[in-house]
C-alpha cells in the first residue's frame, strides 16, 4: 500500500510532514518504507520469504561476519533501516552488508540512532508478489544512487538468485543462478554457496 505525497510537496526535497507522520504511525505488524516521497506499507513476509532470508543470513553471516570458516571482514545485518538523501528515503532491505573497515563499530553506542545512514556495500532483497515492484523499481534506483556496489535478488518460489554489480550509475546483471547449483557469487565468492540450502524446508 502506498500513500502518495501531497501535490504541494512534488518539488520539495523533503518528505511531506503528513507522510512522515504516517510513517511514524505505521502499525508494528507492517514494514514501512519511504521511497521517493511515498509511504509503502507491506505486510510481514510470508514463510518462504522469511525462510530464505533467514537461511541466507546464516550462510553468509558465519564466514563473513563472524569469520567462521571464512575470511570475515564484513558486518551483515537482517532488515536494517536505511536512511538516504535529504528527503530522506527510508528503506528496509532483507539483508545488508558493510565491509568492516567502513563500519568498524556496528553497534554505535547508546546514543546511536536505530537506523543507518552509511550505504551498504551489498544488499539482498527477497522477492515476493507484494514487494517485487518496489524491490526491482524504486529501491534498485535508490541503491544505485547511493553507490551500493552489489545487489542480490532472490526469488524463493522460482529458486533463483540474480547477482548485480553497479557500474557507473547502472546495474549490470552479472549472473543468474537457479535450482540446486553450488555457486560463487560476488562479493562473497570466497565461499561456495549451496543454493539447495536456501530452498529446503
Amino acid at each position: 500500500m502506498a500513500t502518495r505525497r501531497p501535490p504541494e510537496s512534488e518539488s520539495s526535497e523533503r518528505n511531506a510532514p503528513s507522510v512522515e507522520a504516517d510513517f511514524q504511525a505505521a502499525p508494528a505488524e507492517m514494514v514501512a518504507e519511504l521511497l521517493d516521497g511515498e509511504l509503502h506499507l507491506s505486510p510481514r513476509p510470508a514463510r518462504p520469504h522469511t525462510n530464505v532470508a533467514s537461511r541466507l543470513g546464516i550462510i553468509i553471516g558465519g564466514p563473513f561476519w563472524l569469520g567462521t570458516g571464512g575470511p570475515g571482514g564484513w558486518v551483515i545485518l537482517y532488515e536494517p533501516e536505511l536512511h538516504f538523501g535529504p528527503r530522506p528515503d527510508k528503506l528496509v532491505p532483507d539483508l545488508a552488508g558493510w565491509r568492516r573497515e567502513r563500519m568498524p563499530d556496528a553497534l554505535g553506542g547508546d546514543e546511536a540512532p536505530a537506523h543507518y545512514e552509511l550505504a551498504p556495500d551489498w544488499v539482498c532483497e527477497v522477492l515476493s508478489e507484494r514487494t517485487r515492484h518496489m524491490d526491482k523499481g524504486p529501491k534498485m534506483r535508490i541503491y544505485a544512487r547511493e553507490g551500493v556496489r552489489h545487489l542480490w535478488l532472490v526469488d524463493p518460489l522460482a529458486h533463483t538468485l540474480d547477482v548485480f554489480r553497479l557500474e557507473g550509475n547502472h546495474w549490470i546483471l552479472v549472473e543468474t543462478f537457479a535450482g540446486e547449483q553450488r555457486v560463487r557469487a560476488e562479493p562473497f565468492e570466497a565461499i561456495e554457496l549451496e543454493l539447495a540450502l536456501l530452498w529446503s524446508r
